[in-house]
């Protein structure tokens, strides 16, 4: 006992200090942001800024556009999450329920596009775009951000509705509820740990995406989003690094705290489609 409790002091030790490494530069990040300058060079790597200056944020919003770029980024999130639940809940749902000639052929085809890298694809995808009058368009980053997530919701939505008894199905169908009655008014309210779940890894890609943005906005500036303005701001501002540590918090609060609110949601969710 006395051996076991101590590998276990240990291996909890070791996890508390890799986890305070893996924090340190968010901490970092956070105590520079409120630094002056004279303090950034100062200090080094001491997190604690000795005067807290909150107009560093305010001045990054401005001189660095982040909040034309915020919009831009909250946008192009809102849509793809949107676009993606209705794609990949329906095509789950009906994988899941329904059999077909060709059903086993249609998944294994689909499967392998989750091997294919976006470098490969982007340049038919931007033609597509770019025929269909969509290109520097907001539009177009959501539905190409949208296509890239389909395939995994679409598994994971499979797999949570398999997990699900069919016998709330068969009592809908005896009050005469049909097919798509059946999925609207109760598969998908009972998806709510799967749609939480979806939306999530949907919301994070899209608000941290870059590549994507960067090709189907260059024409137009005014449409860039957070990832791409840090970038920007970092060549067009090189000696700012108080407001560059400021845009970064501006970037990455949002989705840290949409990840705790829907922590509980996206744990059950993954448990629900791995259990079948």
């Amino acid at each position: 006992m006395t051996r076991r409790r101590v590998v276990t002091v240990m291996t909890h030790v070791a996890l508390l200090v890799s986890g305070l490494a893996w924090l340190y530069p968010l901490f970092w990040a956070l105590g520079s942001s409120l630094k002056g300058d004279d303090d950034f060079f100062s200090e080094g790597l001491n997190p604690m800024p000795s005067h807290f200056l909150w107009a560093n944020y305010l001045d990054a919003w401005r001189e660095a556009s982040f909040g034309r770029y915020f919009l831009n980024t909250l946008v192009i999130t809102l849509g793809t999450v949107v676009v993606t639940l209705v794609v990949t809940s329906t095509a789950g749902y009906v994988l899941a329920r329904t059999r077909f000639p060709g059903r086993g052929f249609c998944l294994g085809l689909v499967s392998a596009t989750l091997f294919l890298p976006h470098g490969y694809t982007i340049i038919p995808v931007f033609d597509l775009m770019q025929r269909l009058h969509l290109l520097n368009s907001l539009w177009s980053v959501i539905i190409v951000q949208a296509s890239g997530g389909v395939v995994f919701g679409t598994f994971l939505f499979m797999g949570y509705f398999m997990a699900i008894d069919r016998e709330l199905e068969d009592a809908a169908q005896v009050d005469g509820a049909n097919f798509h009655q059946t999925f609207a008014r109760i598969m998908l309210p009972l998806s709510g740990p799967m749609l939480a779940t979806v939306g999530l890894f949907t919301a994070i890609s899209a608000w941290n995406s870059f590549f994507i943005p960067l090709v189907f906005t260059l024409g137009r500036p005014e449409l860039r989003t957070l990832a791409i303005g840090m970038y920007a701001f970092i060549g067009e501002n090189s000696t700012e690094w108080t407001l560059l540590c400021a845009g970064t918090v501006i970037t990455l609060a949002p989705i840290i705290l949409l990840f705790l609110l829907l922590q509980r949601f996206f744990v059950n969710g993954l448990a629900g489609a791995v259990k079948q």
